[in-house]
């Protein structure tokens, strides 16, 4: 059984949702279970509805609530030709959308009542589309990710839970070959809505993968695969065809937007392989990745993470001081905040965060400390590959690439894997296309 996750933008359009429908069912004999988002745009516009929600803005709610239930009507229009399935979609929007206001009446607005609004876009996307699969004669059940996509008391997946649910649910469909579920949604400890954060379909694929100890997990979005430089910003960016685990666990969390940070983990404890195709392309190649790869190219991608903060504490006392450093990262665990970079010397340690929520209050507990500097819109910049920091001249021709751009960090020999700079982001565009001139200039890149 493989496990088939369809991004946002993948079911965005009626005609897309069509030719994902004919992508799920070109072997009608295989058993698959499908993981949808939401409607592009929608997790969008329900985040909206809910901040007007919680300041008490009635009027903008309802105004944007109005304003999405339209483009829904719309969508079913061009999706469904029965009249019959269009007036079936019509009634479930209908029930959904009069829910949705409901909340207006709700006098404390709280985040129980946000995390069950933001469910609505994946409850919605997968009822589409099961009707349509029904409409076009498909044998085909849905399965909904509340029966058992399961948090821990700690907030992680509860593996153990989801393997009983699911296998609950698949015994008691098994004349089915297709299963439609939710990406993104679950419940909690507590049994009450919750989800995996933004991008979470992606992780609800890989753990539902590895319940069933899938044959692959794939990932369709709308670009051919893992790119070895961010194409938004670089021209001629080419698909890498293979990818080890932990290759593309750094390129995820070091900001590669195809992939869902939180997604190798699950897949990678049961050496399942996951592919990342494109639905617009449906016939490219695309991305394996898998617990060993093939491809020997020292060097695969870069990746880069925006938004970083870069914070230095200096002080005399650092030197010889046992116990300095535990010190400095109690604080960041008192705030639940994760650090992405470190480096240190005699004197001083210099660490970076991409979460800003609570930093007043660590700044404000790191002075005790000594003197604690700041630097705000930095850029991480990390470079992927195969045994990277075993290779002699590696380091060196990313040093001449970026002779032009200052560099705040290094690190480098963390992973074999990654070698990650930190930069102001206002160098990024100007950085990624060096890399990508002094790393890819020829088809034998390093």
């Amino acid at each position: 059984m493989r496990v088939l996750k369809f991004g946002g933008t993948s079911v965005g359009k009626p005609e897309r949702m069509q030719a994902v429908a004919e992508l799920v069912c070109q072997d009608p004999a295989e058993h698959k279970i499908v993981v949808l988002s939401a409607l592009s745009g929608t997790t969008n516009a329900l985040v909206e509805i809910n901040q007007a929600f919680s300041t008490n803005d009635k009027n903008s709610a309802l105004n944007r609530i109005k304003a999405l239930e339209k483009h829904y009507e719309g969508f079913i229009k061009g999706l469904y030709s029965a009249e019959q399935s269009m007036q079936q979609a019509a009634q479930m929007l209908k029930d959904h959308f009069d829910y949705i206001r409901s909340f207006a009446e709700v006098i404390d607005f709280s985040e129980t009542e946000e995390k069950i609004l933001l469910a609505q876009g994946e409850l919605m996307s997968t009822k589409l589309f099961h009707i349509y699969l029904e409409e076009q004669g498909q044998l085909a059940v849905l399965m909904p990710a509340l029966e058992f996509m399961r948090l821990d008391p700690d907030n992680e997946p509860d593996l153990t839970a989801i393997e009983e649910g699911l296998a609950k649910q698949l015994q008691k469909y098994e004349r089915y070959n297709i299963y439609i579920t939710q990406g993104y949604i679950c419940k909690n400890a507590e049994g009450d809505v919750d989800n995996l954060k933004r991008g979470g379909s992606d992780y609800t694929a890989s753990l539902l993968g590895a319940a069933i100890r899938a044959e692959e997990v794939q990932i369709w979005t709308d670009i051919d695969g893992m790119h070895n430089n961010d194409p938004r910003i670089v021209k001629n960016t080419f698909p890498v065809a293979e990818l080890s685990f932990d290759e593309a666990a750094e390129l995820a969390y070091f900001g590669a937007k195809i992939l869902h940070p939180a997604t190798i983990h699950p897949a990678q404890k049961y050496n399942i392989p996951v592919r990342l195709l494109n639905t617009m392309q449906p016939e490219a190649q695309g991305t394996i990745i898998k617990n060993t790869s093939s491809d020997e190219h020292i060097v695969k991608s870069i990746a880069a993470k925006d938004g970083i903060t870069a914070i230095k504490i200096k002080s005399s006392r650092m030197l010889l001081a046992y116990g300095f450093l535990r010190k400095v990262f109690e604080v960041f665990e008192r705030y639940r905040t994760p650090i992405d970079m470190i480096t240190t010397s005699e004197v001083a340690v210099s660490l970076t965060i991409d979460d800003q929520t609570h930093l007043p209050q660590i700044l404000d507990e790191l002075k005790i400390f000594g003197t604690v500097e700041i630097d705000q819109d930095q850029t991480i910049v990390c470079i992927v590959g195969h045994r990277l920091t075993e290779e002699t001249g590696t380091a060196e021709l990313i040093f001449r690439s970026l002779g032009q751009i200052p560099i705040r960090m290094i690190s480098f020999g963390g992973s074999h894997y990654n070698i990650s700079i930190l930069i102001p982001t206002a160098y990024k565009s100007d950085a990624l296309n060096a890399l990508n001139e002094g790393l890819f200039k020829s088809a034998d890149w390093v």
